[in-house]
């Protein structure tokens, strides 16, 4: 029964396959023939490497190197597989148009000072060896899933949350913003004000959608209870639809680096 249903979902994946590269080689032929319209030309081609993308995960699929399907069934029949939340989760990343915000890694080597230096990790609080070892994994496991991410992928200055970028994307890939920094100061001693003022910006950062076809990678801190995404769990990752500059965002999902994994299986 389970070989059955599978074959059906390998069928019908394949199909998409074929209609996706069709697709990318329309728009190539489009975008070839609009090499004096600028505006064109840019457009199809993003057209030509969404369908390209697409395509390519479609085949992975089958080819079982990104969702092993026979789990999946078996997953829906014994609920033993994969976690019933995250599962969905997958299909919506793959098409892009989310946030990550991902807390770094587990620090627990030496504290946090008075007068913090970002340019001076023995000031502050670093990763673990566990923590480092949780950064390197997560990026192998947004890779091996196909999940588009769109570069620069964003991170606090503090030295935790740069090396568990660094580790996971690799450091020319990785952009420091002062912004994200912040948000370690709200469980600090702030006034109401300051408070607003950084959850105002936190609020119009999470309004961005990213670009066609990718997802937006934050590595960052985790929030006090009831501020912000909420309480994170080291390595953690919230996922935030965007809805524009001015309409809001919404909290999708909290999934924390064991369910991550888990697709893998």
């Amino acid at each position: 029964m389970i070989d059955q249903q599978c074959e059906g979902i390998n069928q019908r994946i394949e199909q998409w396959a074929l209609f996706h590269f069709a697709q990318e080689d329309q728009f190539k032929r489009l975008k070839m023939a609009s090499v004096n319209n600028p505006a064109l030309f840019y457009q199809y081609g993003e057209q030509q490497f969404f369908n390209k993308a697409l395509a390519f995960r479609y085949k992975a699929m089958i080819a079982g190197s990104l969702i092993p399907y026979t789990k999946m069934v078996e997953s829906a029949e014994n609920n033993t597989q994969i976690s019933r939340e995250v599962k969905p989760l997958l299909n919506l990343l793959l098409n892009g148009g989310y946030i990550l915000y991902t807390r770094h890694g587990e620090s627990t080597v030496g504290e946090d000072q008075a007068n913090i230096d970002f340019q001076n990790c023995s000031t502050q609080r670093n990763l673990s060896g566990n923590g480092k070892r949780q950064a390197v994994s997560y990026g192998e496991i947004l890779r091996s899933l196909y999940i588009p991410v769109n570069f620069p992928v964003l991170a606090s200055p503090f030295c935790r949350a740069r090396e568990t970028a660094e580790l996971a994307f690799g450091e020319e890939n990785v952009q420091v913003d002062p912004f994200w920094g912040e948000i370690y100061k709200l469980s600090g001693h702030l006034n109401e004000r300051e408070q607003e003022r950084i959850l105002k910006a936190l609020q119009s950062a999470l309004e961005i959608i990213p670009p066609l076809g990718t997802n937006k990678v934050i590595i960052a801190h985790s929030f006090p209870k009831a501020f912000g995404l909420n309480q994170i769990p080291d390595m953690g990752t919230v996922v935030v639809k965007p809805l524009g500059d001015g309409k809001g965002y919404e909290v999708v999902a909290l999934i924390t680096l064991t369910e991550l994994s888990d697709l893998l299986k």
